[in-house]
């Protein structure tokens, strides 16, 4: 690049001085930026790094649990083939998730050895929120004869609907392994701690990390949905997690699952491309109409100076001219009394991968659902979803269902301790 300053000329001080201190005074930020390096770290959120979500309930975290900033799921093969190893499995799992989410050192160890920790996060470890959830995947039962009779009723390999394109390198898995906080470094740090930890019991099959724009309370204290990379909000009319009985009803298993699975979950991940560019030369018009709401409020369309709160009237238009009848909104959820046993408690991230090889961006939703039943759940909207104009613009390429364990009930307590101790009943009781 050429040097355009004339030949001779050298800046006086004052000249310097005088300089600099017009740009602190036309930008404040100059101001604040003069003491910082390029390279420096972002200053950190102390209140945000010790943030705690304790692992212990009757519930796994991380399933009700407000959803931080970042995200990821890992599947992983399983080696264990006995019950013992299971055991050993789901022990040494609950030790890291404990560490990691109460945070602290880590341990020093003699330098002629790998150290036990990545380091990525330094040699003082923050909670920031995270939770780890784990997961079964139907495989884990189907190819262990020890294990296939204690199976949770629904769980099966993903199903493929019509619309969907599933590379088999990224679906299924013995255990899903969810991780979320509030930095992406704290999601990425767990998961590698897990994966050193466990060489010799879990083999890394597939994962896909995500994260969620981070939004301003409004002066009232209320918090709108994220927006996923379509710019709609994604996480309106989700049922309120807060509200313990409807989680007993739509999410928190019972019977007549196997008793050891009382107090876990159904879990629905689908790894969703979304085919961005197409999308953004749509008019908006046409992506409010297939969605069902307008863009910019997330109100719906028969009530578009309200909020994404407002509940659309599709009794009030029943042919579809204000909402159309193939909407995203209308088919996935209709509204009727027939269909409110359907609820699914939706937690998503979005994510970026890069490019395609056809110069395409790889962008989409890690679309995460939770659910008591996972037929009248997610399948069953599913089902209502297929066909529907927005498949234009998204097609699934990956992800599986898998069932939470319940929680751990104190720090004598394993995940999965239910279930080991029907493993040792001479006759399981699925009753």
């Amino acid at each position: 690049m050429a040097d355009d300053t004339p030949a001779g000329f050298r800046p006086s001080r004052r000249g310097l001085l005088a300089g600099a201190g017009a740009l602190a005074v036309g930008c404040p930020f100059a101001a604040a930026a003069a003491s910082a390096r390029v390279a420096d770290a972002p200053a950190a959120d102390r209140a945000a790094e010790a943030q705690r979500v304790p692992p212990f309930g009757p519930h796994q975290a991380g399933i009700v649990t407000p959803r931080p900033a970042n995200g990821l799921v890992a599947s992983f093969d399983v080696l264990a083939e006995s019950p013992e190893a299971l055991e050993r499995l789901l022990r040494r799992l609950t030790e890291r998730i404990a560490f990691l989410t109460r945070g602290g050192a880590t341990e020093t160890l003699d330098p002629r050895l790998p150290p036990a920790d990545s380091g990525i996060l330094g040699p003082e470890i923050s909670p920031d929120a995270l939770t780890i959830t784990v997961s079964l995947g139907a495989s884990l039962f189907a190819d262990r004869d020890w294990l296939a009779p204690l199976a949770p009723r629904q769980l099966r390999a993903m199903d493929a609907f019509p619309n969907d394109a599933l590379d088999a390198r990224q679906c299924h898995g013995d255990i899903a392994v969810q991780i979320c906080a509030n930095g992406q470094d704290t999601v990425l740090h767990a998961l590698r701690d897990i994966i050193k930890q466990m060489p010799d019991q879990m083999i890394l099959r597939w994962m896909q990390a995500g994260s969620v724009p981070v939004v301003a309370p409004a002066a009232d204290g209320t918090t709108a949905s994220a927006r996923n990379l379509m710019g709609f909000r994604d996480g309106s009319a989700n049922p309120d997690s807060a509200e313990g009985a409807l989680m007993d009803r739509v999410v928190w298993a019972g019977a007549p699952e196997p008793a050891w699975a009382r107090g876990g979950s159904y879990q629905v991940v689908r790894l969703i491309r979304m085919y961005v560019e197409r999308w953004d030369r749509t008019p908006l018009r046409e992506q409010e109409r297939d969605f069902g709401r307008t863009k910019i409020t997330g109100a719906p369309l028969d009530r578009p100076g309200g909020t994404e709160a407002d509940v659309p009237d599709y009794a009030a238009d029943p042919e579809g001219r204000v909402t159309p009848l193939g909407s995203h909104i209308r088919r996935a959820n209709p509204r009727t009394a027939d269909t409110a046993r359907n609820l699914i408690l939706r937690r998503p991230f979005n994510y970026a991968n890069g490019v395609t090889r056809n110069g395409q961006l790889d962008q989409g939703l890690l679309f995460i659902c939770w659910q008591a039943d996972l037929q009248a759940g997610f399948v069953a909207v599913q089902n209502r979803l297929n066909g529907e104009p927005m498949e234009e613009y998204f097609q699934p390429v990956g992800g599986g269902y898998f069932f939470a364990l319940p929680g751990i009930r104190d720090a004598d307590d394993f995940l999965g301790s239910q279930l080991v101790r029907q493993l040792r009943q001479p006759t399981p009781d699925k009753a």
